[in-house]
């Protein structure tokens, strides 16, 4: 498992808190575009365009990194 990490990070060429800065980055967007599709569902016509909003910011942030 170590041995992957240590791939992973090179492949990705970060260092570890590089990575993990940017992980912890893009799990919190995720948690929280996902509450706020669940809100969404449950009253319509609140957050219409915020979980599309995350999404769409999301994939942005992801292929600049590339």
């Amino acid at each position: 498992m170590i041995k992957n990490s240590k791939q992973h990070l090179i492949e990705a060429n970060e260092t570890y808190f590089q990575h993990f800065r940017t992980a912890i980055k893009i799990g919190l967007i995720l948690i929280l575009g996902g509450f706020q599709a669940l809100l969404h569902a449950i009253i319509p016509g609140i957050l219409r365009k915020s979980a599309s909003n995350k999404i769409k910011k999301l994939n942005e942030f992801i292929n600049d990194r590339s």
